[in-house]
This record gives C-alpha cells, structure tokens and sequence, in this order.
C-alpha cells in the first residue's frame, strides 16, 4: 500500500483580493498577471484610467474570467491612495494581498547634483506612499486577522551608486518600513515582506539596460550572467502572496540573478 498523497495545487491564490499598484507595465503587471492565474481577484492601478482599463481587460481575457478590475490612483496623492483601497473594499468586499509595486526615479546622477524638489517626488512617491497604503489597507486586514503586504524594494537599497544613490535611499527605507510594520501587525495576522530585485528589463529601468556598455556590465556582474525580465518577479510575489508563506514576514527576498554574491 503507497503511503503517497495526492499532489495539490501549490501556491493559489483562489478569491483573494489583490491590490497592485504600479501594474500596467513591467514587474507590477506581470505579477498582477500572475495572481489572476493563480486564482485572485486583482486591482490594476496607475496614474492612467484607460491604461489600467486596457490591461484590466486583457487579464480578464487571458484567464476567461472576470479577474481584474481597474481604479486609478497616483500613489503620490493621499486622497487617490485612500480611494483605491475604499474602492475596492466596496467594490470587492476584502483586501488581502497588497503589494506596493508603483516608485518614481526623477533623479538620474550624482547625489549632489539632485535638487530639493527631486527629493521630494522620491521621499513622497516611494517611501510616503508606501507608509500610507500599508496604514489604509491594514485597517481592513486587522478586522480579517489576515493579510499579506509586498513592497518592491531594489537591491540598490543594499549598496552605494553614482548613478541612482538618491532612488536606492528610498528603497532601503522600504526595507526598514517592512521590519517595523511587520512588528507591529504580526499579532494581528498579517505579513509584510519586501522584494528586492536587481535589473530586471522595465521602461522604468531603461537607462540602465538599454546603454550597451552598463547592460555588459551588469550581465558581466551577474551570477547567471543575464538581465532580469519581470516574470522573474512574478513567482516571487506569487510565494509571498500564498499561504505557503504563512510562517514569511519582516522578511527581504533578493531576486537578482546572483549579484549581490559577487565579490570584488
């Protein structure tokens, strides 16, 4: 007699309600993608209404089923963050997975030469935003005992640059945003954990990969000696998202490819 069980599905995501931001392109659309094929109900957002409609729609299509719904929000307006997450609770009843995808990069350079309005669109479209929807959404999951947060970090959080030094104190202060919400709403039932991806291939990280020489650069800097694509995020998500993880919090999972291991 086999003592053998039967396999199931790992990793659904069957009816939980996700909000992506930042998810009608590049890494935020492929993980909103993913969810919506492991099961969940996603929210699209992004600056652009018709953007996230299109999108919306083509999830919905791809998995044949009414998978995504589309609300617009600029992540560096509170009243729009506020809507999202009230929006989609009418809308959907429930918010149990969160994930804080949307960042800004207005400030490509040397750190001395950033001006004070550059650092501000960075401190308010990266860090506020991020502390702010964490604050809205974890109202709902307190009442649920349930709830997992994702924030998108970077490796740039982990090391120096001449190039994007400004961007990468953003993103390691969303690292430290994770360990100390992750604290704090443990009792109640709910993860937080951050994504640090290297260079994944994004219009948002164009500059980076799409000069010949840094693209050398870094496939030469990496351990699997090649560029990101955002699916390769995508998984990450996934397991954070799932009850798979359930026992994963405060927690930052590098997805670079191997570089952050190489030494000199």
């Amino acid at each position: 007699m086999s003592d053998s069980h039967p396999v199931t599905r790992m990793f659904k995501l069957d009816d939980k309600v996700c909000i992506v931001t930042g998810s009608t392109r590049g890494i935020g659309k492929a993980v909103a993608t993913a969810f919506a094929h492991q099961g969940a109900k996603v929210v699209i957002s992004s600056r652009k209404p018709e953007e996230c409609r299109s999108v919306a729609a083509e999830i919905n299509a791809a998995v044949e089923r009414d998978a995504a719904i589309s609300i617009s929000a600029n992540i560096s307006s509170k009243d729009d963050l506020h809507n999202l997450v009230s929006r989609t609770v009418a809308l959907l009843g429930r918010v149990d997975v969160l994930v804080c995808n949307a960042a800004s990069n207005p400030a490509y350079g040397a750190m001395a030469q950033v001006t004070d309005a550059q650092f501000q669109k960075l401190f308010e479209a990266n860090i506020l935003s991020t502390h702010r929807l964490i604050q809205l959404v974890s109202a709902h999951m307190m009442e649920q005992k349930s709830g997992s947060v994702i924030v998108m970090s970077s490796i740039g959080g982990q090391r120096g640059s001449t190039l994007i030094g400004a961007y990468n104190v953003t993103k390691a202060a969303d690292v430290q945003i994770v360990r100390n919400m992750a604290q704090e709403l443990g009792p109640h039932g709910i993860r937080v954990n951050a994504i640090s991806p290297g260079l994944i291939k994004t219009d948002f990280a164009r500059p980076l990969w799409d000069t010949p020489e840094l693209a050398d650069k870094f496939r030469r800097g990496s351990a699997l000696g090649r560029i990101g694509e955002p699916s390769d995020i995508a998984g990450a998500a996934v397991f954070l998202a799932a009850d798979e993880s359930s026992f994963v919090t405060g927690h930052n999972l590098v997805v670079d490819g191997g570089v952050t291991i190489i030494g000199d």
